[in-house]
Protein backbone atom coordinates (compact mmCIF):
# COMPACT_ATOMS: atom_id res chain seq x y z
CA UNK A 1 0.00 0.00 0.00
CA UNK A 2 2.82 1.99 0.91
CA UNK A 3 4.44 1.24 -2.50
CA UNK A 4 1.47 2.18 -4.42
CA UNK A 5 0.93 5.76 -2.70
CA UNK A 6 4.19 6.79 -3.37
CA UNK A 7 3.92 5.71 -6.92
CA UNK A 8 0.52 7.74 -6.70
CA UNK A 9 1.90 10.52 -5.42
CA UNK A 10 4.62 10.87 -8.03
CA UNK A 11 8.04 8.87 -7.00
CA UNK A 12 7.29 6.76 -10.41
CA UNK A 13 7.30 10.08 -12.83
CA UNK A 14 10.40 11.13 -10.85
CA UNK A 15 12.29 7.61 -10.91
CA UNK A 16 11.32 7.65 -14.87
CA UNK A 17 12.39 11.26 -15.18
CA UNK A 18 15.46 10.89 -13.57
CA UNK A 19 17.21 7.11 -14.32
CA UNK A 20 20.39 7.86 -11.79
CA UNK A 21 17.88 7.72 -9.06
CA UNK A 22 16.04 4.76 -10.08
CA UNK A 23 19.40 3.06 -10.55
CA UNK A 24 20.70 4.37 -6.88
CA UNK A 25 17.54 3.17 -5.91
CA UNK A 26 18.42 -0.38 -7.52
CA UNK A 27 22.12 -0.76 -6.58
CA UNK A 28 20.87 -0.12 -2.86
CA UNK A 29 18.28 -2.97 -3.14
CA UNK A 30 20.25 -5.28 -5.27
CA UNK A 31 23.35 -4.98 -2.21
CA UNK A 32 20.87 -5.40 0.48
CA UNK A 33 19.29 -8.48 -1.32
CA UNK A 34 22.85 -10.05 -1.13
CA UNK A 35 23.71 -8.80 2.45
CA UNK A 36 20.34 -10.89 3.08
CA UNK A 37 21.49 -13.80 1.24
CA UNK A 38 24.98 -14.03 2.31
CA UNK A 39 23.05 -13.69 6.07
CA UNK A 40 21.07 -17.06 4.82
CA UNK A 41 23.96 -18.96 3.63
CA UNK A 42 26.18 -18.47 7.05
CA UNK A 43 23.42 -18.69 9.31
CA UNK A 44 23.75 -20.95 11.90
CA UNK A 45 21.42 -23.77 13.04
CA UNK A 46 19.20 -22.92 16.06
CA UNK A 47 20.41 -24.43 19.22
CA UNK A 48 20.19 -29.05 19.86
CA UNK A 49 16.68 -27.96 21.46
CA UNK A 50 15.41 -27.78 17.68
CA UNK A 51 16.77 -31.55 17.32
CA UNK A 52 14.16 -32.18 20.40
CA UNK A 53 11.50 -30.62 19.56
CA UNK A 54 11.12 -30.33 15.37
CA UNK A 55 8.30 -28.47 15.63
CA UNK A 56 9.79 -25.39 17.06
CA UNK A 57 9.06 -21.83 16.45
CA UNK A 58 11.14 -19.30 14.93
CA UNK A 59 14.28 -17.80 16.32
CA UNK A 60 13.28 -15.51 19.09
CA UNK A 61 12.38 -12.27 17.50
CA UNK A 62 9.61 -10.19 17.68
CA UNK A 63 7.16 -9.59 15.10
CA UNK A 64 8.23 -5.37 14.79
CA UNK A 65 11.41 -6.89 13.71
CA UNK A 66 10.20 -9.43 11.24
CA UNK A 67 8.10 -6.38 9.57
CA UNK A 68 11.03 -4.03 9.59
CA UNK A 69 13.05 -6.43 7.89
CA UNK A 70 10.23 -7.19 5.17
CA UNK A 71 9.49 -2.99 5.02
CA UNK A 72 13.25 -2.68 4.24
CA UNK A 73 13.36 -4.96 1.51
CA UNK A 74 10.13 -3.85 -0.36
CA UNK A 75 10.87 -0.42 -0.30
CA UNK A 76 14.41 -1.16 -1.48
CA UNK A 77 12.82 -2.25 -4.59
CA UNK A 78 12.07 0.53 -7.06
CA UNK A 79 10.68 -1.81 -9.77
CA UNK A 80 7.13 -1.86 -7.64
CA UNK A 81 6.61 1.85 -7.57
CA UNK A 82 7.68 1.84 -11.18
CA UNK A 83 5.14 -1.22 -12.18
CA UNK A 84 2.58 0.82 -10.43
CA UNK A 85 3.10 3.91 -11.96
CA UNK A 86 2.73 2.21 -15.73
CA UNK A 87 0.06 -0.03 -14.02
CA UNK A 88 -2.39 2.28 -12.62
CA UNK A 89 -2.56 5.56 -15.45
CA UNK A 90 -4.87 2.26 -17.49
CA UNK A 91 -7.33 2.42 -15.25
CA UNK A 92 -7.90 6.40 -14.53
CA UNK A 93 -10.41 7.81 -16.37
CA UNK A 94 -8.73 11.61 -16.51
CA UNK A 95 -12.42 13.63 -16.51
CA UNK A 96 -12.88 12.07 -13.14
CA UNK A 97 -11.75 12.94 -9.93
CA UNK A 98 -7.99 10.98 -9.65
CA UNK A 99 -8.02 10.74 -5.69
CA UNK A 100 -11.03 8.60 -5.74
CA UNK A 101 -9.91 6.43 -8.50
CA UNK A 102 -6.52 5.92 -6.74
CA UNK A 103 -8.30 5.16 -3.72
CA UNK A 104 -9.79 2.39 -5.11
CA UNK A 105 -6.89 1.33 -7.21
CA UNK A 106 -5.10 1.10 -3.96
CA UNK A 107 -7.63 -0.51 -1.78
CA UNK A 108 -8.21 -3.41 -4.40
CA UNK A 109 -4.02 -3.83 -5.28
CA UNK A 110 -4.10 -3.96 -1.33
CA UNK A 111 -6.91 -6.58 -0.55
CA UNK A 112 -5.31 -9.29 -3.51
CA UNK A 113 -2.01 -8.89 -2.02
CA UNK A 114 -3.11 -9.65 1.35
CA UNK A 115 -4.81 -12.61 0.51
CA UNK A 116 -1.69 -13.83 -1.34
CA UNK A 117 0.13 -12.97 2.00
CA UNK A 118 -2.50 -14.93 4.00
CA UNK A 119 -1.98 -18.27 1.68
CA UNK A 120 1.99 -17.86 1.97
CA UNK A 121 2.00 -17.94 5.51
CA UNK A 122 -1.07 -20.88 5.74
CA UNK A 123 1.11 -22.40 3.26
CA UNK A 124 4.40 -21.87 5.52
CA UNK A 125 2.67 -22.86 9.13
CA UNK A 126 1.61 -25.96 7.29
CA UNK A 127 5.66 -27.06 5.92
CA UNK A 128 7.02 -25.57 9.10
CA UNK A 129 7.38 -28.75 10.78
CA UNK A 130 9.37 -30.14 7.95
CA UNK A 131 11.44 -26.47 7.50
CA UNK A 132 12.30 -27.19 11.00
CA UNK A 133 14.27 -30.08 10.48
CA UNK A 134 18.00 -29.16 11.06
CA UNK A 135 19.42 -30.84 7.49
CA UNK A 136 16.19 -29.28 5.75
CA UNK A 137 16.98 -25.80 7.30
CA UNK A 138 20.50 -25.75 6.66
CA UNK A 139 19.73 -26.48 3.01
CA UNK A 140 16.72 -24.16 2.40
CA UNK A 141 19.08 -21.34 3.86
CA UNK A 142 21.56 -22.58 1.38
CA UNK A 143 19.08 -22.59 -1.23
CA UNK A 144 17.35 -19.28 -0.66
CA UNK A 145 20.37 -17.12 0.05
CA UNK A 146 22.21 -18.22 -3.32
CA UNK A 147 18.79 -17.44 -5.00
CA UNK A 148 18.96 -13.64 -3.44
CA UNK A 149 22.37 -13.71 -4.18
CA UNK A 150 21.70 -14.79 -7.54
CA UNK A 151 18.84 -12.02 -7.66
CA UNK A 152 20.85 -9.51 -6.85
CA UNK A 153 23.41 -9.94 -8.96
CA UNK A 154 20.55 -9.93 -11.75
CA UNK A 155 19.25 -6.86 -10.46
CA UNK A 156 22.27 -5.04 -10.07
CA UNK A 157 23.34 -6.15 -13.84
CA UNK A 158 20.13 -5.63 -15.33
CA UNK A 159 19.73 -2.35 -17.73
Amino acid sequence: LCMMSISAAGLGALLHTFPVVFDALRYMGAAYLAYLGYKLWVAGLPSTTAEKDPVRTLPERSGGSFYRQGLAVAASNPKAIVFSAAFFPQFIQPEWPALPQFGILLGTFTVIEVSWYLIYALSGHKLSRYLQQSHVLKNFNRVTGGVFVGFAALMAARR
